[in-house]
Formats: structure tokens, C-alpha cells, sequence
């Protein structure tokens, strides 16, 4: 005699050959979880069956076209679904479809070198927003932000760096291509300070507009997305530049860096200033500090990994200095409270 275990609740107890009729008639399942009365052994239908030498064999409800007849034409095409349009409450699926076909729409679509650059950027930085957002997103976030955030970043940067040629005033970029140590000054006080500050100012943009005071988490994520707007613009560059003069294998590989772990690394970084800055608004007595604090940490981090990335040997310096970040950024969001007593004190 064994018992039926569905949703932690017991049905029976049945003989084995009752048992074996339920499971022809297709009642029980043969992996449906059983217990025995006896000594409360658990496993499945089959198992207890096996034992007892019995061989089920679940009976066919009529031949394939009465099956199809008896599941009927609406469980397979469901036009009433379509008609009535009720596939458009399932967001999840839709974000999914979205996600899946995008680059099979792109091939349809003509585009010159930069257009096709810029797509296939725009759709990993898509895949990052979706998951940002799903974990770090607060009652506080606009879409409307995010979205002027991702594309106005784009915009000032270019300008910034393509038009008005900023970054060139700072002498410190002129130290990049000598040996180390004078390359970590120029990464970190060249490279790593105009990038940092020039993903921070939206940051300053939205607290000045904003009508109420932000958590840190809030400015986190739309530091990240900054971060992703900024990566993206740096990908597109790199493919239009740098990766022309590399070799196949290179080139595929840099794509795939460029589109996917670099944007990641910008937006961590991002993230960084981003939880300073709401901080530094939270409490401004502390103002100066925190915003040094919010453009020197990720300036530091940035310009140690530009450093050491550029050799096989010298990533096994920059991948560690990569995960300090992430799990700094962590561990700042962890500790908001302790921060937030430290400084109300």
C-alpha cells in the first residue's frame, strides 16, 4: 500500500494494482512522488510498481487525429488570443521576443560600417539596461530618465571627444604611451579622470532637475546606465578604428570585448560615482569629500586596469582590479545604512 504525495498533501493509500489502474488511465503519473504505508520509504509511482512486478501501460486516448480533435484547434493556434490581443500582457515574453529577433530584423535592414556598428552596440547595451534595471531599479526610476541618460550621454561625449577634442587639454594623456609607472598617471589622471567625470556629469544633470532627494540606489543604476551610454559610444569607436587594424581572430574576439565586458566595466564604475554623488546630496557637509570620492574611486580603478590591459601578462593584474570594483559597488550598496549613520552623526 503506498500513498500519493501532491503538494506535500497525501491521497490514498492505494494496492499497487489499483494503483497500476490509475496510472493506464492516465489519473497517476509514473513519476509522481508515493510513499509507502509500511515504512514511509519515498519514491516514485514506477519505482513502487517495478517492485511489485506489475508493467503499466498507459492507454492512448484514440488515434493521433483524435487527439489532435480532442486538444482542439484554440490550444494550438490560439486566434481568439490574437484577436482579443491578449499576448500583449505578457511583458516578459514580449522583452524576450524582442531581445531573441532584434539582430534577425537588423539583417533585413541596409546599413553602412557605423550603422552596423552602432546597432549591434545598441543591442548588447539593450541586454545590459533590461538586466540593470530588473536588479537595481527603485520606485524612483523613470524610464523617461534612463532613456535621455542612455542617448544624451552618447551625444555629450561625442561632442566632448570627436567635435570639440576636450580630453586633448589634459596633458596627463600624453603620458599613456611611455613605460610604467609614468602610463599609470596618464591612464588614471588622463584617461581615467575626463571618462569618470564625463559619465558623472548626467549624474549632476538629474540630481539639479530632481524634485525630491534620490536614494544611492537610484543614482547607482542611472550610473550604470551612463556607464553602458558611454561603453557604447567607446565600442563603436574602437570597431571603426583600432579593430580595422587587427587581424580576423582579433578583431572577432575585441567585437565581442568591446560590445559585452568593457560597456559592463564603464557602467560598474559608473555605479560608483553615482552612489558618492547621491550621498554627497544626501549630506552635503560632506560634499567636497564625497565628490572626490565619486570621480577618484573609479578614476583609480579605470586607469589601473587601462594599465595593465593591454598584455596577456598584465591581465592578470587588470581581471582582479576588475572584480575589486564590482564587489565594491556591492559592498557600498550593502552597507548604505552603516554609511548613511556614519555621516548623520
Amino acid at each position: 500500500m503506498v500513498y500519493i504525495v501532491r503538494n506535500n498533501q497525501d491521497y490514498g493509500p492505494y494496492d499497487e494494482n489499483t494503483l497500476l489502474s490509475y496510472v493506464n488511465n492516465g489519473q497517476i503519473l509514473l513519476h509522481d512522488k508515493a510513499k509507502s504505508v509500511s515504512t514511509n520509504e519515498v519514491n516514485t509511482v514506477y519505482y513502487f510498481l517495478h517492485r511489485a512486478g506489475l508493467k503499466p501501460k498507459v492507454s492512448h486516448g484514440g488515434d493521433l487525429i483524435a487527439q489532435l480533435r480532442k486538444i482542439g484547434t484554440e490550444l494550438i493556434i490560439p486566434k481568439n488570443s490574437f484577436i482579443n490581443k491578449q499576448w500583449l500582457s505578457e511583458k516578459r515574453l514580449l522583452t524576450l521576443a524582442i531581445v531573441g529577433l532584434s539582430p534577425s530584423m537588423l539583417m533585413v535592414i541596409p546599413m553602412w560600417n557605423f550603422g552596423v556598428f552602432y546597432a549591434i552596440a545598441l543591442y548588447f547595451s539593450c541586454i545590459w539596461g533590461l538586466f540593470f534595471y530588473y536588479l537595481f531599479k527603485t520606485p524612483q526610476v523613470s524610464i523617461k530618465n534612463t532613456i535621455s541618460i542612455f542617448f544624451l550621454t552618447q551625444l555629450f561625449v561625442f561632442v566632448a571627444w570627436d567635435v570639440l577634442g576636450i580630453p586633448r587639454i589634459n596633458p596627463f594623456y600624453r603620458l599613456i604611451d611611455l613605460s610604467f609607472p609614468l602610463n599609470l598617471f596618464g591612464y588614471t589622471l588622463g584617461v581615467g579622470l575626463m571618462e569618470e567625470l564625463a559619465k558623472a556629469i548626467p549624474l549632476f544633470v538629474i540630481y539639479r532637475k530632481t524634485k525630491e532627494p534620490l536614494l544611492p540606489q537610484t543614482l547607482v543604476y542611472y550610473g550604470l546606465m551612463s556607464g553602458i551610454a558611454f561603453g557604447v559610444f567607446e565600442g563603436v569607436q574602437y570597431q571603426m578604428e583600432v579593430n580595422t587594424q587587427l587581424d580576423y581572430t582579433g578583431a572577432f574576439f575585441m567585437n565581442i570585448a568591446r560590445l559585452t565586458s568593457l560597456p559592463f566595466l564603464h557602467a560598474i564604475w559608473c555605479g560608483i560615482a553615482g552612489y558618492f554623488i547621491a550621498f554627497a546630496n544626501l549630506y552635503p557637509k560632506y560634499r567636497i569629500s564625497l565628490y572626490f570620492l565619486a570621480i577618484a574611486i573609479p578614476a583609480i580603478i579605470h586607469g589601473l586596469y587601462d594599465t595593465f590591459c593591454g598584455s596577456s601578462l598584465g591581465m592578470l593584474i587588470a581581471l582582479p582590479i576588475t572584480f575589486i570594483g564590482v564587489i565594491m559597488l556591492m559592498t557600498y550598496l550593502k552597507q548604505s545604512v552603516n554609511y548613511q549613520s556614519k555621516l548623520r552623526n
